[in-house]
């Protein structure tokens, strides 16, 4: 059974609390299975976005969601993470963002890598 959306982001602000990064919900989406999007902003211009992994690259070991980076240049310019985020918004209204302030990255996932 997989954790509602609305659970996993409230303990994942929570994980990014206690790691000492600020973190919010900047769009609050589906309560029970919304898809989430983490932006990581690293307050010089860029951020990393990471989105749902694609399900061809899950196996069952990981945890309940993992993710995968959304666009190929890591870091971003902020211009396109933004540009990104308003296309994901417009094909599926009840994504979730939620935007994680650390300068040096850390993103507190389970990044699936490509």
């Amino acid at each position: 059974m997989r954790l509602k959306s609305a659970l996993w982001v409230a303990a994942y602000l929570r994980r990014c609390q206690i790691e000492g990064a600020f973190a919010v919900v900047r769009r609050r989406g589906a309560e029970e299975a919304g898809a989430i999007f983490v932006r990581v902003v690293r307050l010089d211009g860029t951020s990393d976005l990471f989105g749902p992994a694609p399900q061809s690259t899950l196996d069952d070991s990981r945890g309940d969601r993992s993710f995968a980076p959304s666009l190929a240049e890591r870091p971003a310019p902020d211009a396109a993470v933004e540009a990104y985020l308003a296309r994901e918004i417009k094909f599926d209204p009840d994504v979730w963002i939620v935007e994680v302030e650390d300068r040096a990255g850390r993103n507190f996932l389970d990044v699936v890598s490509g």
